[in-house]
């Protein structure tokens, strides 16, 4: 992998990871553009780097982090589904990270829904509330567990979900924002223990790559975070919808027409 692959790849989670969009299925189109999508290091590469992804939240929102007690609870509530799933499952995750295709029609899929989400959910911003209960939180995060799906994008399950639920926009956005720290951190840690041989054995330039991938990620997420509430407040989820079916629509053609997309 090589310096400028990773800054690539850094940029592609820091832009996508809270965008309803799904970062894991451009990291996975991009690797398998560049050709090392199958290597062990970069796999282990685009799960790692979401730590600094993470780290971008906590900073935005550290007086929300800092608060109560009661914050973290909801959290644990939320999470917890999607622990238990993701472990129970986690096999057939994986093998589904392999298939170019999932991505592509999760892509899809997930477009045509966000086309209609503004309008189903049109009274939310006038008769909804931003009060998270625990309900909300276990519903959201049984919700979020669909994401495991490549392509679905965890951003879109949970703050749909939220919405689904009564949030307005802004506190779907936020709480999925949250939700992200104790998902993909114990993500990265989970992925981090399985390939521990793979880290004792890395070089000091693979060590110096994980490093600086977590800085850019950390960066451009930062930025991202901050400028997502106020642009899905003034345009809504049809952009993002039309991106995904553009984007999908081309892997699937391509793959049609005999481009081989396989991850080699």
């Amino acid at each position: 992998m090589t310096f400028i692959e990773a800054i690539i790849l850094a940029i592609i989670e820091g832009l996508t990871e809270f965008l309803p969009v799904s970062s894991t299925g451009h990291m996975i189109i991009a690797s398998t553009f560049m050709g090392n999508a199958a290597d062990s290091f970069v796999k282990l590469f685009t799960v790692a780097i979401q730590f600094g992804a993470i780290l971008s939240v906590v900073l935005v929102y550290f007086r929300k982090f800092i608060k109560s007690i009661n914050f973290y609870v909801l959290l644990f509530v939320a999470f917890l589904p999607t622990g238990i799933i993701g472990l129970s499952l986690k096999g057939y995750v994986d093998a589904l990270l392999e298939e170019v295709v999932v991505v592509a029609i999760s892509l899809l899929v997930g477009g045509v829904v966000l086309l209609f989400v503004d309008k189903y959910f049109e009274k939310n911003e006038t008769e909804g509330t931003e009060e998270v209960s625990y309900k909300t939180a276990f519903i959201i995060g049984i919700i979020q567990s669909i994401a495991m799906i490549p392509g679905v994008s965890r951003s879109a399950a949970t703050i749909i979900g939220g919405m689904s639920q009564k949030l307005t926009r802004k506190a779907a956005a936020e709480f999925s924002f949250f939700l992200a720290v104790p998902t993909m951190f114990a993500a990265t840690v989970k992925s981090m223990w399985d390939e521990k041989e793979l880290l004792i054995e890395s070089t000091n330039n693979e060590w110096i790559i994980l490093l600086m991938g977590n800085v850019i990620a950390f960066i451009v997420a930062y930025f991202a975070i901050k400028s997502f509430i106020s642009f899905l407040n003034k345009n809504g989820f049809k952009v993002f919808g039309y991106y995904r079916i553009i984007l999908g629509g081309i892997i699937l053609i391509l793959m049609a027409a005999g481009v081989n997309l396989e991850m080699a």
